[in-house]
């Protein structure tokens, strides 16, 4: 059981509203002219990885305070709850056990009285063994094709875990392997990947944790149909279909034998489940070692996060942060800016883990909260953002907290290219912090019209985090996206919300079912509300 604390009961949070009183316009340069080592004591990290939190409106008493919050809030009671396997998402009865997948110590693990390491153990081989058959040939398609290419089926967190990661690790895709997903029901992205492909020389992973999910069971089907088109004969899909779900039943009855079905229990939360058996397309993609690597990285940060205390853990630093911008300068988005073209779907992974999670508004004693929790996560990767909404984030009139994340090494070997892109990242981090007053604007644009001056200032003290990697190995983005999968826990553990359900999703799934039927028997319902009826209206006329 997490603990019931509301955050703004706590004496931490009511001496931090003072504090924010004091510190609301503190000018970040000066902190730093304060201070001449508020670099080393604001930065942390290994040998590979580096976390700079050193440009953010906070002083070591701001530091102090947010430590006392989680401290107050019994964050490392709810550590101690996650990582040992108690039933912490309380309103699905379940444990929260994705950290688990990626340990490889011999400690236990009991969830209802039962050890789950050796269940965690054998798929992990059973992963292993599937990437050597692929790999080697002696598993190969019905004409004795090898397999080529890796179609995952799946939306939501048995898609976006996968695609991001792939494409983060493309220089390590192994030769002769190439991966498509298809997870919109939008037709269009199905046909396109098909259009692409050889049945003959394709694995098709059908991805859904319920084996009921509308999207990947209607891709799934569309896409059976038309392999069974191809090759004249049902028999064949065994050579072509596998399964990650916890339905077998339902994975049999589509056809796919019981060998090819891989398990994932209810304790894995699917935004997180990509480091188990919904990993499949990235072992088979980048190979069986690098799999293991980036599950041992994100392991190597689940332990910084469970053995370092508040005032040096990464994930707790980068919550707390996050909460002080939120509940207290009122700021209501996050940018995550990625300067490595790899990590061009990071966003989008971590704004299902975060959003997902911590876009909630009732309490863990069912109580509407009166704070703010969650906020709206975007950004870009690379300069292309630079030439679009970082006007914003210089000149626009709400604080928008943003991450940079720096990749040192790149595998392209242009090494002019990558030396740009570092120093317009770290140019980016220098200007919100400094901005730019009216005297200086006046000496540095010398020829400009004096009343336009106003124009070319920039208020500065914008704060900002950078994550500095070495070069983004397996292990090390391993150990990136635990540090975020951590910070999202933080966060919901001191705003008092259960992080691992999502039923906010599910009304529109159960809504959907009746349009779907009034769309296709052109009829509608007097149950539909105006707009609906309205819009249903005129999709059938543009339809006809």
């Amino acid at each position: 059981m997490l603990p019931k604390i509301n955050p703004t009961t706590t004496k931490a949070w009511k001496k931090l509203k003072i504090h924010h009183l004091v510190y609301e316009k503190a000018n970040v340069m000066e902190l730093f002219e304060a201070d001449p080592k508020r670099f080393d004591k604001f930065s942390f990290g290994t040998e590979d990885f580096l976390f700079d939190f050193s440009k953010n409106i906070a002083t070591d008493k701001t530091m102090e305070l947010l430590t006392d919050l989680a401290e107050e809030c019994q964050l490392s009671d709810a550590i101690d709850a996650l990582l040992k396997g108690e039933k912490i998402n309380e309103t699905e009865n379940r444990a929260v056990l994705h950290t688990a997948l990626r340990d490889f110590s011999d400690k236990e693990i009991l969830v209802d009285g039962k050890n789950i390491k050796p269940l965690i153990k054998a798929e992990r081989i059973r992963i292993e063994k599937l990437c050597e058959q692929i790999h080697s040939g002696s598993w190969n398609g019905y004409t004795g094709k090898k397999i080529k290419y890796i179609v995952n089926i799946g939306i939501g967190g048995s898609d976006l875990g996968s695609s991001m990661v792939t494409e983060a690790l493309r220089p390590y895709w192994l030769e002769n392997i190439k991966p498509f997903f298809i997870s919109n029901i939008d037709g269009s992205n199905l046909c396109e990947v098909v259009d692409q492909i050889n049945f003959e020389e394709a694995l098709f992973i059908v991805a859904s944790k319920t084996f009921t999910t509308q999207e990947t069971i209607t891709n799934a089907q569309t896409v059976r149909k038309m392999f069974v088109e191809h090759c004249k004969d049902e028999k064949h899909i065994q050579k072509h279909f596998i399964a990650i779900t916890g339905n077998k039943e339902l994975a049999n009855a589509f056809g796919i034998p019981s060998e090819n079905i891989f398990e994932i229990w209810d304790w894995v939360c699917g935004r997180f489940s990509l480091w188990g058996s919904m990993g499949i397309t990235i072992a088979l993609t980048i190979g069986y070692t690098n799999f293991e690597e980036l599950l041992n990285g994100a392991n190597s940060m689940d332990e910084h996060f469970e053995k370092t205390e508040f005032n040096k853990n990464i994930p707790v630093l980068m919550a707390l942060l996050s909460i002080w911008y939120i509940n207290f300068f009122n700021t209501r988005s996050e940018a995550v800016l990625a300067y490595d073209h790899h990590l061009s779907k990071f966003k989008a992974y971590l704004q299902q883990g975060a959003m997902e999670s911590n876009g909630k508004s009732i309490d863990r004693s069912g109580n509407e909260v009166d704070y703010q929790t969650g906020v709206v996560i975007w950004g870009e990767s690379g300069t292309n953002g630079q030439h679009s909404f970082h006007q914003l984030l210089h000149q626009g009139t709400e604080i928008t907290p943003c991450d940079f994340i720096l990749t040192v090494k790149n595998k392209h070997g242009l090494a002019g290219h990558n030396k740009k892109l570092l120093a317009n990242a770290l140019a980016q981090t220098e200007a919100l912090m400094k901005g730019r007053n009216k005297e200086e604007t006046e000496l540095v644009v010398q020829d400009v019209d004096k009343q336009n001056v106003c124009y070319k200032t920039f208020q500065g003290s914008k704060p900002t985090n950078t994550i500095l990697i070495k070069d983004l190995t397996s292990k090390n983005l391993g150990v990136l996206l635990a540090c975020y999968e951590h910070k999202i826990f933080v966060q919901g553990v001191i705003w008092n919300i259960f992080s691992f359900d999502q039923w906010g999703v599910e009304l529109g799934k159960g809504l959907s079912g009746e349009k779907l039927e009034a769309i296709q028997n052109k009829r509608q319902t007097e149950t539909f509300d105006q707009s609906t009826k309205g819009l249903i209206g005129q999709i059938l006329r543009f339809d006809n």
